[in-house]
């Protein structure tokens, strides 16, 4: 690398400086705060991921949070484990009963389904939880095993400062209407195709 001139140097602290007033201008124009509905979706790896992140962040605020695991069994998770040393500031509830292939019984996902719900519901109405992950629930929707209509219409009406986020694959429209932050993660390549397995500290 060449070393700057003075003038190409001077040309780029005029740039950043311009810059910095734009970006300085934009911020301080936001001026609204307010409890987020969020959507992680799409075919993508890292849509849980990305959720438990903002857990993370959460925690690390001293905030209360809580997650509930729609369709997933009881695995034994990295993420669970790390949640649980922070005690009673997080809350975790894995609800299902494993993956529609492993069950292999509707009734049972859809009554799985609904008990997870109402526990999701019971969170969203302490008034002390300020971020709930409810983690496949749009699964849970993609199947009808809850009622699109009424899971949208409880999250809208959620308290104002209540923070949510949902993920899983194939979002309904309505969910995503009703939503503040939507994000869509693609696949671009994924390891599983190559015949790498899921691996302890990666995937679970």
């Amino acid at each position: 690398m060449t070393e700057e001139s003075g003038d190409e140097a001077a040309r780029h602290r005029d740039k950043m400086a311009k810059r910095k007033a734009v970006q300085d201008a934009e911020v301080a124009a936001k001026t609204i705060e307010k409890g987020l509905l969020i959507v992680h979706t799409g075919p993508g790896k890292g849509k849980t991921t990305a959720a438990l992140g903002l857990m993370l962040r959460a925690l690390g605020r001293g905030w209360r949070v809580a997650c509930v695991q729609f369709i997933k069994g009881g695995w034994d998770t990295g993420e669970r484990r790390a949640v649980e040393v922070f005690g009673p500031q997080a809350s975790w509830h894995t609800l299902g009963e494993g993956f529609t292939w492993e069950t292999q019984d509707k009734a049972r996902d859809i009554a799985a389904c609904r008990h997870a719900w109402k526990r999701a519901e019971a969170l969203m109405a302490d008034p002390g939880i300020r971020l709930i992950v409810l983690d496949e629930l749009n699964i849970a929707l993609r199947y009808d095993y809850l009622d699109l209509e009424a899971v949208v219409a409880t999250l809208r009406a959620r308290r104002p400062d209540l923070h949510v986020v949902v993920t899983g694959r194939n979002a309904k429209p309505a969910l995503i209407e009703a939503a503040d932050l939507v994000t869509e993660m693609g696949s671009v390549k994924h390891h599983f195709a190559a015949g790498v397995k899921a691996q302890e500290g990666i995937e679970f």
